[in-house]
This record gives C-alpha cells, sequence and structure tokens, in this order.
C-alpha cells in the first residue's frame, strides 16, 4: 500500500501541532492545555469527545456510521518530563525545568492526525477509541484510567501502543511478542552502623564499607541466582552517606531499580534482596531498613493482536521494514496495565539511527516519522474493522 499521499500531505499540519505542544510541556496529571488541544481538535474533526478520566485524559470516539459492532483502542501517552531543555531549537520549551524529552508530543500528534484522517475518509466500519493518557513517566497514569474503568466505558476489543524508538532507522518498526518491555520496581535502603573517627575504624562499625559490599553482591541476584535465560537488572543508582573525610558516618543510604520480565523472576527479586542485604549486615554487625515498591508491570503483547500490527506495517512500509527479530527493552512503560485488561501490541517506531536518546535534554522528535505513524494506525484500524465491499 505504501503511505498515502493524502497523508503523506499532512506533513506541515501535523509538525506545527508537535512543535506547539512541544514548546508547553506539562507533567504528570497536570495536562490541562495538552488535554485542551486534543479535545479541540477531536471535536473539530467531529469526534465525540469525553474527558475526565485519570484527571486529564480524553478518550474520542469516531463511529464509522455502518457499525460492525467490532471497535478497537489506539493511545498516546500527552505527559512531559522534569528536565531542564538544551536543545536552543525556535520551538524549545517554553517553561522552565520541563521538557517533551521522549516524544509524548510526537505521539499525541500522531494519534491526532489518525483521527482527522479516519474522520475525513471513514475507510473502515465499527469504533474507533483515540485513547489519550496523561501520567505515563512514573505516575502511572495508564494504570488509573483503567482503574476509573476506561474498558468498562469504551468496550473495545484490542488496544494499541506505540512509542517512536531512537537508534532505529526511520521507516522501520519494530513489532514482538510476547514481553517487550520491563516490569519495574524500586527499592531504598538505610545502612545503619556505628559511627566514629575514620582514623579508628575498629571502634565504629563502617557502614560505607557494608553499602559497598551490598552493592557489589546485589549483582549476584542476575548473574547467579536468576536464570540466565530469563533477563533481570538490578541496579543501584544512588548512595547517599558522610559529611566529612575524617567520620565514618552512622547511616548510608542506597537506591536502585530492579527490572524483570517474567512473574516468577520479579517475584524472586525481593526475597533475595533482603537475604543477602540483611545477611551482609548481620556479617558486619550493621543493621538495615529496606524498603521496595512494585512499579510498572512489564508489557506483553498477545500474538494474535501482534500479528495485526505487524500486517499493518507490513502494508504501510513493505515486509522488509518490520522487523519481528528486536529484543525486549528493560525500559518500562505504563501501558501494560492496558494490556492486562486487554488483547493488544505495542510498537516501535524508527526514529533515526543518529538521533538524541529518549530522556535526554538534547532530544527532540524527528518531525519526518509524524505521516508515519499515522499511516500505521489508520492501517491498522482499516485492516482491523474492513468495510464490507
Amino acid at each position: 500500500m505504501g503511505l498515502k499521499p493524502e497523508i503523506s500531505e499532512l506533513q506541515e499540519e501535523l509538525t506545527s501541532w508537535r512543535r506547539e505542544l512541544h514548546m508547553h510541556p506539562e507533567l504528570a496529571f497536570e495536562e490541562e492545555k495538552t488535554s485542551d488541544f486534543v479535545a479541540m481538535k477531536l471535536e473539530e474533526f467531529g469526534l465525540e469527545v469525553h474527558r475526565g478520566l485519570a484527571h486529564t485524559g480524553v478518550v474520542g470516539i469516531l463511529k464509522s456510521g455502518n457499525e460492525s459492532g467490532a471497535s478497537i483502542g489506539l493511545r498516546a501517552d500527552m505527559d512531559a518530563l522534569p528536565l531542564a531543555e538544551e536543545t536552543n531549537l525556535p520551538y524549545a520549551s517554553r517553561v522552565e525545568q520541563k521538557m517533551h524529552a521522549c516524544g509524548h508530543d510526537g505521539h499525541t500528534t500522531m494519534l491526532l492526525g489518525a483521527a482527522m484522517h479516519l474522520s475525513e475518509h471513514k475507510n473502515f466500519d465499527g469504533t474507533v477509541y483515540f485513547i489519550f493518557q496523561p501520567a505515563e513517566e512514573s505516575a502511572g497514569g495508564g494504570e488509573v484510567m483503567v482503574k476509573e474503568g476506561l474498558f468498562d466505558l469504551f468496550p473495545m476489543d484490542a488496544v494499541y501502543g506505540m512509542h517512536n524508538w531512537p537508534g532505529m532507522p526511520v521507516g522501520e518498526i519494530a513489532v514482538r511478542s510476547g514481553p517487550v518491555m520491563a516490569a519495574s520496581d524500586t527499592f531504598f535502603v538505610t545502612v545503619t552502623g556505628k559511627g566514629g573517627h575514620a582514623a579508628m575504624p575498629h571502634l565504629g562499625i563502617d557502614t560505607v564499607v557494608v553499602s559497598a559490599q551490598i552493592v557489589s553482591a546485589l549483582q549476584t541476584i542476575s548473574s547467579r541466582i536468576a536464570d540466565p535465560a530469563d533477563p533481570v537488572v538490578v541496579s543501584v543508582t544512588q548512595i547517599h552517606g558522610g559529611d566529612a573525610t575524617n567520620i565514618i558516618p552512622e547511616q548510608v543510604e542506597l537506591a536502585g531499580t530492579a527490572r524483570s520480565f517474567s512473574a516468577a523472576t520479579r517475584e524472586m527479586i525481593e526475597p533475595m534482596m533482603r537475604r543477602i542485604i540483611n545477611g551482609i549486615c548481620q556479617a558486619h554487625g550493621a543493621s538495615a531498613e529496606i524498603t521496595y515498591e512494585r512499579g510498572y508491570p512489564a508489557t506483553i503483547n498477545s500474538d494474535l493482536e501482534t500479528d495485526h500490527a505487524a500486517q499493518a506495517a507490513s502494508r504501510l512500509l513493505g515486509p522488509d521494514n518490520v522487523r519481528r527479530d528486536k529484543g525486549p527493552s528493560m525500559g518500562s512503560e505504563d501501558f501494560a496495565y492496558m494490556l492486562e485488561k486487554k488483547p493488544g501490541s505495542y510498537i516501535w517506531l524508527g526514529a533515526g539511527e543518529d538521533r538524541a536518546q529518549l530522556h535526554s535534554p538534547h532530544y527532540d522528535f524527528n518531525d519526518e516519522i509524524l505521516p508515519i505513524g499515522v499511516g500505521y494506525w489508520s492501517a491498522l484500524v482499516e485492516d482491523q474493522l474492513p468495510k464490507a465491499s
């Protein structure tokens, strides 16, 4: 099929929308102006608009007029990150310490473009739900939408998501069944020993030495305890302790993240961490207070819907540009909560091989891929809700 000319012709308009959103980033559950922009556009396109799920969420409903009873959900995220932009672009963020550094401005734009195109042509038979979700970045807006009745209010057969992917060439889409993004948990550890003079360590219990051993030993979870065929990452990302060069601190605080794909491995991590940390502390006469918090679950694509996604991508870009061999990412994604309730698939859209990475202050969404995203969403809808001939 290739990219339809009428979608290619949207490039300039889509770019203007995306850059407008980029200049006015909003953080989790604060996406008031973004939601207003989305709702205004959807109403212009003639869609039925619902607001209020997860505070700032928006759902647009488009019916073909000759409904088969089939339905599909398409989801985009809207929130930005608490980050100072360093791109020096003319359309850079105008809000201090807030930036669209993950491309949600582009995701929102592509879904709006698909709503506009499908509303104009209606080359499908059924109902499309356009889900604009707040608070993907660590605040779990997807979970809140589900808990507040997303799938009860809008009973779709399947739900699909998309993320731009720097490092992949423009014109490629990666699709895989099963785990595509990892579960993400967080841990906090306070090690307590006995402070004292650094010149007389034998009179104290050195929390820095204990903490160093904990950091090293935690790596055995992935290297010696977990199944090598089932990836897991345990990363200590923060160490805080001490105020002077000649004092052994009474306490040291550690924090970090644990990532996994399978439920069994995820269940294993916390008790193993507790065993390792408490064992090391006991050996040195120290103690530890451990807090382990569950975050997003793993994002698991269903087989059939992933085949549907690959079919639409192949029809749009050609089968040679659809990658089904790309491994999963240890990043996390709260679209996982939607996939726990409905079958669906989450794909990666190539954003260019030489682009700044996600969450970088130098990142900027590649406007070149906006029509490709619109084309993918449109092809997916037309494939899954085919119009009777």
